[in-house]
Formats: C-alpha cells, sequence, structure tokens
C-alpha cells in the first residue's frame, strides 16, 4: 500500500500559494525540502505539484521511458512568447521536433569551436570595460555578464551585434525579458480574479519588445543575405531530415528569442556564481590561477588550452552543482505509475518537480560537505564515477540543452581570461550570497573589483562590515598614500566587526607625527605584493581560528608561500586581536602571519602584540603595543615628526548649534530589520530577553547562524558627553580629518548621531588617554589623581571600568576639544549574537536569546553593555541595522534529521540550541522521522531562569523531541544534585555514552569557563570508559570528537 505524499496546510480555493516565496521561490522550495523530506506536493490554485527532492528520487524520475518533460506554471506562461520553440515546445509539436533535429548539430562541439574567435570579440570588450574602469571601481558582475552572453549567442549564432557595453543602462530586451519572466511565474500562481485586476498591458508590451527584436533579426537578414555558416542561417535555409520542411519566419523568430533568453540567462548566473564561490574560497581561486598562468602564460585562451586545464573544469562543474542556474525541471508520468520503491503513488499527467538544487545536495551522493564548494571533489575521475543522473544542470536526455557545448566553451573563456588579466576581489569582503528569481537564478547584489594584474601596487580598505557604512553610499575609503612627506610605512588589516580596522587606522594617523607617511589597505589587498621600501604593520583578527572575510585570500596566499627567502627585504609587525575564551583558535591568525612572515625571510621589528577583546584591558594592550612600535621604528629608520601635535589633522565644526532642527539624516533600509517581540524570560536576578525581528528583505539564517547587530550607545551616555562639552542635542557638526577614519566626515551630521552609533563610550580608558587627560588638567589635584590611575592601572582603571567620560565628568578642569574626546574612543563595533530560531519555523523571522548586561556594582553611571542594553530598549515596530553571519560550517543540525543530537550550555547559551530543537520539531510535526536529542541546560534556578520550560521547551519535551537535563546552580536539589552543566554530564554519562554509540553530534555553547568544564567531563567519562591516563583521555578526546564535537563559545 503506498503511502501519502506530506502537504502543507491548506487555504481554501488558493490551496498552498503562500507556502512560496513571492521574489525567491527556490527558498521556500529548499525550507519545505528540508521540514516533509524528499517528497511533498502543493496545491497551486487547484492544480497539485509533486516536489521530489533527493538522488534517488530524481533518479527513478529520469527514465524517459516513463516520465517526460511537462510544460507547466510559470514556463506555460512563457509560450505566450516562445510558442512550440525548443525550450516550451512539447515532442508532439512538429515546430518543436523541426527545429531540435536542425540546431542539434549546429551547436556540435566541431561547429562551437569554430565560433572561439566570435566569443573572444565579445569577451575582450568586458576585459577592455573592466580595465579602463579601472582599480578602483565597484562592478556589477552580474550585469556585466549579463552584457556579455547576451551578445555572445546573438553574435555566434546570428551574426547580429547588440552593443550591450555600448548601452547606457539596461539593455531593453532584458529588462522586458526579466519583468516578462517575473511576471510569467506570478501569473501561474495569481487566481484569475486577482489577474483580471492587474491587466496585462505591461505583459504584453514586454512581449513585443523581445518579438520585435526577433522579428528584426529576421528581416535584416533576409534583407542582407550572409554566407556565414551560422544557426540563422541553418534555419532560413535547411530542410528537416525527417519532414522535409524549413522553419517559418515566425517559427525562426520564437526560436531566436529562445537562444537570447536560455543562451544568454543561465550562462550569465553560472558566471556570476562561480565568480562569487571562488572569491568566498581562497583556496580555490589559488590553484585556479596557477593553472591558468602554467597553461596560458600571457596568451590569449584558445579552445584546445581548456582540455589542458581539468582545475577549471572541476570549478565549473561544481559551481553548476552548489548553484545550478536552472534550480528545477518538470516531467509528468506517461500513465499511473508509483515512486520511491513503491511507496508514492502518482498519477499520470500530474506535474512532477524534480528540485535540482536539492538533489544536488543530497548527502548520500555529495557527502556531509555537500554544502561547502570544493571543485576536488570533480577532479580525478569522481566526476566520471559519480551515479547516474546525479548532476543534472543542464536539463536530461532528449530535452537536455542542446546549448551546452556552447555555454561551457564560452564560460571556460571568459572565466580563464578574467582570471588571467585581472585580481578579482569583493567590494563587499562580508557579502554572502543572495539570490535573485526569475526562471533562472542569479547572485543578488553582488559586487566587486577588477584590478589588472600589472602595473603599480593599489591598496585598498574597505569598511570591515556593510553595517559599519552608516548613511554613506560607498563600499570603500581612503586607501592612497596620506599627503605627507615621510618614510613609508603600510598598515594592514584584516577585521569583520571593525576593530582591527580602527586599530589600523590609528597607526596610519599617528604616523605624520612620526616622521612616517601611511598607506592603508585590507590583507587581501597585498596579496603577492608586500612592500619592502618601508615597515610594514599586519593588525588581524581570527574568527573560530579563521580569517577576517576581507584577509582570508592573503592567508592562503601565504600559507602556500613557498621558500625561507620568498619575502626578502620585508620588514614588519604584527597585532592580533581575539578572545582568550576561544582558547583552541585564540590569536590562530596573528600567529600564523607572524610566524611565516618569519619563515619566509620577512624581518620582524617587535614582538608580536596579543590584544584579549574578552578582558577590559583589551585597548590598553594596543596602546602598549604601539608605543613599543613607534619607539622601535623612529629609531630603525631615523625618522622625526611632530609629535606633540594634538589632533593629527583632526577637527570638530560646528555648523548648527540646534536652535533649528534639522532634517534627520537617513539609513540606507536594505540592512534594517524590524522588532516583532521584545520579552524578558527570566523572574528575577540578570535579565534574559528573547527578542524577535523581521528580517530584511532578501535576508535568510540557517539554525546556528549570528546576527550582526549595529549597536547604539545608551540614551543616558549621551547626554552625559553632551553636558560635559555644554552642547545642545541638536547640535549639528562637520568632521574633517587627513588620515582615515570610521566617522562620518566633510559633511553636516548630528552631533547626537555621532555619538550614538560612531564610538565607543563606555570603554575603560587606556594609560595613553590617561597621559593625553592628564597634560588637560589645570589642577595639581586633577594631576595626581591621574598619576595615580596610571600606577594602578589594572585595579583603579581595567577593574572598574573608569572612562574618560567618566574622568572628564569627575574634574572639570581637565579642558579638551570635542575632537580630542572623539579621537580617544574606539569606533563602534559590531556585535554578534547566536541566532535563537529555525527557518523551518519562519523564513523571514529570527529570534535571539540575550543576557542584558548592567553592572549594579557600581551604582552611579553604572556600566551597561552596549549591545545587549540597546537590544534591550528596542520595541515593536523598531528598524535595527542587521546582516546575518554565517556560523562555522560544523555549528549547524546535521542533514539528516535522524541523527541523535546531544547539546551542552548555560544562560543564554542556550540559544542556538533552541534553535536546533525548534528545527526538529516542525520535521517531526510535519511527519518525518527525527533521532533523539538531549540537551544538558545550566541555570541558577527553576523559578528564576529556566528559559523557555514553560513555553516552547515544554511543548517540545511533551512531543517527545527533545529530553532536558537540568542543572541548577543555587538549587541543585531539584537537579538531582547537580549544580553545573559538567556535574550533570557526569550523572548523565551513561546517555552520554550511549549517544556517541548511536553516532550522535555534539555541541556546546556557552561561556569559555563552561566549555572548559564541560570538555573536562566528557574527557573523564572517557578516561573510565577506556582505563586511559588523563594525558591519554585527552588524546583520545581529540580523536573521538573529530567531525563530530563542535563549540561556539563566548564571553
Amino acid at each position: 500500500m503506498s503511502l501519502p505524499i506530506p502537504q502543507p496546510p491548506a487555504i481554501p480555493f488558493i490551496g498552498n500559494v503562500t507556502a512560496l516565496d513571492k521574489d525567491v521561490p527556490l527558498f521556500s522550495q529548499v525550507l519545505l525540502a528540508k521540514t516533509y523530506g524528499e517528497i511533498f506536493k502543493l496545491n497551486i490554485l487547484g492544480t497539485t505539484l509533486i516536489s521530489c527532492n533527493t538522488y534517488a528520487l530524481c533518479n527513478e524520475l529520469s527514465d524517459e521511458k516513463r516520465f517526460k518533460k511537462f510544460i507547466a506554471g510559470g514556463l506555460l506562461e512563457v509560450r505566450h512568447v516562445l510558442g512550440d520553440a525548443l525550450f516550451t515546445g512539447t515532442a508532439e509539436e512538429d515546430g518543436y521536433g523541426i527545429a531540435h533535429r536542425l540546431l542539434m548539430p549546429a551547436f556540435g562541439t566541431i561547429s562551437v569551436q569554430g565560433m572561439m574567435d566570435d566569443m573572444r570579440d565579445i569577451c575582450d570588450q568586458l576585459i577592455l570595460k573592466w580595465a579602463r574602469f579601472g582599480p578602483e571601481a565597484v562592478l556589477d558582475p552580474a550585469d556585466d555578464f549579463t552584457r556579455l552572453t547576451l551578445d555572445t549567442i546573438a553574435y555566434c549564432s546570428m551574426s547580429y551585434r547588440i552593443n550591450s557595453f555600448y548601452t547606457e543602462g539596461q539593455m531593453p530586451f532584458v529588462a522586458a525579458m526579466t519583468d516578462f519572466l517575473i511576471e510569467s511565474d506570478h501569473r501561474s500562481t495569481r487566481p484569475r480574479v486577482v489577474q483580471a485586476l492587474v491587466g496585462n498591458a505591461k505583459f504584453e508590451k514586454d512581449i513585443k519588445t523581445m518579438t520585435d527584436l526577433g522579428d528584426r533579426i529576421v528581416a535584416e537578414r533576409q534583407a542582407h543575405p550572409t554566407e556565414k555558416k551560422d544557426l540563422l542561417n541553418t534555419m532560413l535555409h535547411s530542410r528537416d531530415p525527417k519532414t522535409g520542411k524549413g522553419m517559418g519566419d515566425d517559427s525562426i523568430s520564437r526560436n531566436l528569442i529562445t537562444f537570447l533568453i536560455a543562451g544568454h540567462e543561465t550562462s550569465s548566473g553560472m558566471l556570476t556564481f562561480t565568480v562569487y564561490h571562488l572569491l568566498k574560497t581562497p583556496d580555490a581561486l589559488r590553484k585556479l590561477r596557477a593553472e591558468i598562468d602554467s597553461v596560458l602564460g600571457d596568451r590569449p585562451a584558445q579552445a584546445e588550452d581548456f582540455g589542458k586545464m581539468p582545475y577549471l573544469k572541476a570549478v565549473m562543474y561544481e559551481s553548476l552543482r552548489l548553484t545550478p542556474t536552472a534550480p528545477k525541471r518538470g516531467v509528468t508520468a506517461l500513465e499511473d505509475t508509483t515512486l520511491g520503491g513503491g511507496k508514492y503513488f502518482v498519477k499520470a499527467g500530474t506535474p512532477i518537480i524534480l528540485q535540482v538544487w536539492n538533489m544536488h545536495r543530497d548527502p548520500a551522493v555529495w557527502g556531509d560537505d555537500a554544502e561547502l564548494f570544493r571543485p576536488e571533489r570533480m577532479l580525478d575521475g569522481k566526476f566520471e564515477a559519480l551515479p547516474s543522473n546525479a548532476w543534472q544542470p543542464f536539463g536530461f536526455g532528449t530535452r537536455g540543452c542542446i546549448g551546452r557545448p556552447f555555454a561551457w566553451q564560452e564560460v571556460a573563456l571568459v572565466l580563464a581570461t578574467v582570471f588571467q588579466k585581472f585580481d578579482v576581489s569583493l567590494a563587499d569582503p562580508s557579502y554572502t550570497l543572495q539570490i535573485k528569481q526569475t526562471l533562472t537564478i542569479k547572485p543578488k547584489g553582488f559586487f566587486i573589483h577588477a584590478r589588472p594584474r600589472t602595473g603599480k601596487a593599489v591598496f585598498y580598505a574597505t569598511p570591515a562590515s556593510t553595517l559599519r557604512r552608516g548613511a554613506e553610499d560607498s563600499s570603500q575609503v581612503t586607501s592612497t598614500p596620506q599627503q605627507q612627506k615621510g618614510k613609508p610605512l603600510y598598515v594592514f588589516y584584516g577585521s569583520n566587526t571593525g576593530t582591527s580596522e580602527a586599530f589600523a587606522q590609528r597607526v596610519a594617523n599617528a604616523a605624520p607625527s612620526h616622521g612616517f607617511s601611511a598607506s592603508i589597505g585590507t590583507l587581501d589587498s597585498a596579496v603577492g605584493k608586500i612592500p619592502t621600501d618601508g615597515p610594514v604593520v599586519i593588525i588581524t583578527a581570527s574568527f573560530e581560528g579563521q580569517p577576517a572575510d576581507n584577509a582570508a585570500s592573503f592567508v592562503d596566499w601565504l600559507r602556500h608561500l613557498e621558500g625561507s627567502s620568498a619575502l626578502p627585504g620585508v620588514r614588519y609587525a604584527v597585532f592580533g586581536c581575539g578572545n582568550s575564551d576561544w582558547a583552541a583558535t585564540y590569536q590562530a591568525i596573528p600567529k600564523l602571519c607572524d610566524t611565516l612572515f618569519e619563515e619566509r625571510g620577512a624581518t620582524r621589528l617587535v614582538s608580536r602584540g596579543s590584544g584579549d577583546a574578552g578582558t577590559a584591558a583589551f585597548f590598553q594592550t594596543f596602546d602598549e603595543w604601539e608605543a613599543g612600535l613607534w619607539e622601535v621604528l623612529v629609531k630603525e629608520y631615523g625618522t622625526a615628526g611632530n609629535q606633540g601635535k594634538e589632533s593629527g589633522g583632526f577637527e570638530v565644526r560646528s555648523v548648527d548649534s540646534g536652535k533649528e532642527r534639522a532634517v534627520a539624516l537617513r539609513q540606507d533600509d536594505a540592512l534594517l530589520g524590524r522588532v516583532l517581540e521584545n520579552r524578558v524570560l527570566t523572574r528575577h536576578g540578570p535579565v534574559k530577553r528573547h527578542i524577535e525581528f523581521e528580517l530584511p528583505e532578501g535576508t535568510t539564517a540557517r539554525a546556528g547562524d549570528y546576527i550582526a547587530i549595529l549597536p547604539q550607545n545608551p540614551p543616558r551616555d549621551v547626554h552625559r558627553v553632551l553636558a560635559r562639552f555644554g552642547l545642545s542635542n541638536e547640535e549639528e557638526v562637520v568632521i574633517s580629518a587627513t588620515g582615515p577614519t570610521s566617522l562620518p566626515v566633510n559633511k553636516p551630521v548630528k552631533l547626537w548621531e555621532v555619538l550614538t552609533g560612531y564610538v565607543e563610550l563606555g570603554q575603560p580608558a587606556t594609560t595613553r588617554d590617561l597621559t593625553i587627560l592628564h597634560q588637560s588638567a589645570a589642577e595639581e589635584k586633577t594631576k595626581s589623581h591621574l598619576e595615580a590611575l596610571k600606577a594602578s592601572y589594572t585595579d583603579a582603571v581595567v577593574s572598574k571600568r573608569i572612562s574618560v567620560l567618566q574622568i572628564l565628568e569627575d574634574h572639570p578642569d581637565i579642558s579638551i576639544s570635542l575632537g580630542t574626546f572623539l579621537q580617544m574612543l574606539p569606533s563602534m563595533r559590531v556585535r554578534q549574537y547566536s541566532i535563537s530560531s529555525s527557518p523551518l519555523w519562519n523564513p523571514s523571522h529570527i529570534t535571539v536569546t540575550v543576557s542584558v548586561i548592567a553592572d549594579s556594582a557600581h551604582a552611579d553611571n553604572a556600566l551597561l553593555g552596549v549591545g545587549s542594553n540597546y537590544l534591550a530598549n528596542l520595541r515593536p515596530g523598531d528598524r535595527v541595522q542587521m546582516a546575518v553571519r554565517p556560523c562555522a560550517a560544523a555549528f549547524h543540525p546535521p542533514a539528516d534529521p535522524r541523527t541523535p543530537v546531544v547539546m551542552f550550555c548555560a544562560g543564554s547559551g542556550i540559544a542556538p540550541m533552541r534553535g536546533f530543537i525548534q528545527e526538529r520539531a516542525v520535521q517531526k510535526a510535519m511527519g518525518r522521522e527525527v533521532g533523539s536529542m538531549l540537551l544538558f541546560f545550566g541555570c541558577r534556578a527553576p523559578d528564576q531562569d529556566f528559559l523557555y520550560m514553560d513555553t516552547e521547551l515544554k511543548q517540545w519535551v511533551e512531543m517527545g523531541v527533545v529530553d532536558v537535563r537540568p542543572a541548577f546552580s543555587r538549587a541543585a536539589e531539584g537537579s538531582e544534585g547537580c549544580k553545573y552543566v559538567q556535574d550533570r554530564i557526569l550523572k548523565d554519562r551513561a546517555d552520554v555514552s550511549a549517544a556517541y554509540r548511536q553516532d550522535a553530534m555534539f555541541f556546546t555553547c556557552g561561556s569559555g569557563n563552561a566549555a572548559k568544564g564541560i570538555k573536562a567531563s566528557l574527557v573523564e567519562i572517557i578516561r573510565e570508559v577506556r582505563g586511559v591516563s588523563d594525558e591519554e583521555a585527552m588524546e583520545w578526546f581529540g580523536k573521538v570528537t573529530m567531525g563530530r564535537y563542535a563549540t561556539d563559545i563566548f564571553d
């Protein structure tokens, strides 16, 4: 007996239309597959559609004896233009059959190789445009590749020049085509009565724009014949060998439009996705570049070269696997049948959608790393050894894409040429893939820089996060040497949150006062071109042991640099930013850079500095290291400068005293989420909150990811600054600076906005700050106090978190300018919080679980955690600057929901675990088989901070989704005598061991101390089970948890 095919709850009359995202239905298909599994069905306005998501089912559907291509949904609407042409025709239609038989040979390998010169003609136009725009230009590769592929298919197949690269704005055909395809998809899910209200005028106008071009091309060829053996002549003059018929003008026009749509849209998408994957995978880019250089050198690529470039081929295979530009195809059964070995009954004629996007991620074929871009999986015969029909980006069988050889050669040529000629980089290093969907898909909001590989080195500095750009419409800050005389000095940074970038800016700004002229740039901008005519200062961070987004290519390049004299003449210094709570990976990237520079022949100028963001002395540590750096540099290079200069070219000038309210500055809404709920989870004691957001449009998240928030200082502290300097909250200023800064410069801006969002007001004063304040104090009593603070800095300042603002308030005789005060403050840092929800619950919403930091020990002007208090005071409806940041690849729920999971956490560390459990709860509610989940959770007491236990957790326990094992530190009698998670682990060691034997995945989220205790208990269990020493047990822990234990540790 067959099983029912699962289906989401339907709405009368319209069915499951609302289950599909209006703009990117692919996202909905992915989430539905994750929820319902290998197969599900949807009711779209009364029509049943079956979706299949696994290799096993898609392989079965690839049997052309049982199934045939089905034209439905948006593709059926496309027939308004294409009719019975190759893409939308049916096998029974004469027009399709004649065109297919005539044109198939025209796209053969030999014929396509003969188009190489014409392809290069258009490719050279792209290269010329990028070269002329220059290295600092922000390029839109999706737009440029669309121009390239449209011109290529038109010129190679029709000898017709569209000249897209000489057209301002979007080409009319492309604009009409895009709108037409989007509208076709919408019409397929729109009730007829609604469609009647929407009307058809725009739809028909777009159809006319496209058909006019097709008719014009045919008419021009008929009026001006040519002997060239292109596809257009084939259609005009050839006869079908089966029927003896030729193609009529209407059929020729429809197939020309088919080539222009299908022949350019998918190829441009493939090119754009491939560039994205390579830029996000520096190791693959390096290998591809080496292969291109080895095979081509400086000469143009020829068709025969591509056979000598296996890595390029693997890159293209892998790009199409991970991001197939045609992410689905439709079939229908020729007669009533079953799928899945008899499990599911399917009636003949029912539309069945093969979700190629999902099939290409099936772990059964592609492994547990199926979400990663890894071209090596396609090398050395692995592609050829894949199961039949496992890779289907070009469709399948007789209805597969006949233009595959054309597209393959075109894409290979463009990729080889682009990376031969340019160093390509992300305009926004933190960009994560967003998708735009018509009938095909492309990256959305993806921009690059293309710098010619020859010529003078150009170092560029991009903001560490798009969140820190504020209202400025810019993807780049100053990177050229400052206009001062002096010895060249180069400052390179790797930064995601902005701290390393801010430190780099401080070094660059201080350079003139020490006799140096500084250039500043990201580490990625220095790949392969480390200067030797001046000292090189590297300031970089680690993120879970990985480099910052704008340092990934540099670190990959450095790791693969060979030879003990690879960096001769380079003199360098390294300062690392990190958090010691991530003990296993603390300072990993700074250590690596420092070590490899020395091993490759560079000379270290000063010992590596290590700043620990988990301590209050973080900024003081940098100040001390920077002071030592300048002392060495001045001595080594014999420079001299004006060290008494207070502001270093930094000035704040008032332009509006605030008597008249200025129009508020507005920020780009593209990264603005909206608060939907903000509630307290705890009954008493330290406050923890649950906050729900609506994500910015087009943004998606996975369970386990982070949300990056750009917070604001508490209004109380901003008022304190204004009061201390005697300024109005309406004050408007213009900030000017000769060096790099993260503040808004050279334009009027509200001082309130600067103090609220651009600087950190609560950070402890550094000894450098104390020195500046000492120089500006009028009274001896104040000077003595400041000297005492410096003498007992750790106890007197760091432990009490005494800020510059607090010192100024306590000592009115200290007279400093507002500009000096702002220069003393660190830039506002982006804060990251673990997402505590699953997209299966709601793909457009997320929740976070936050501990609110408030220091009641210092009642007067008590310390308020900037990020947590900003979140705590948000109200429903508030807009918040945010961006989703992916977590470590391992810190996601297992792809197979049947895999058991064991989770260890304490306090707000429950956040990602809640998302994991919620995901399993949704899957189980929809009928999927799910593995056991064991949650070890530490808190104070069941009546105080047992988070979610009265609501969601209780429900999920009752559903049988999760088994909760609490540990109450202040009510141990309620947790079987266990005060902490590590105690509960040892008590329930039998269950932990059993889960391990069942191949469970293990996750830890919490503070560094909690993580250490959890690890100690797990090591103790191993010691007991295996009967080994403590040292041996620790070694075994590393072995047995490899690939099965992921941690997310925070301060």
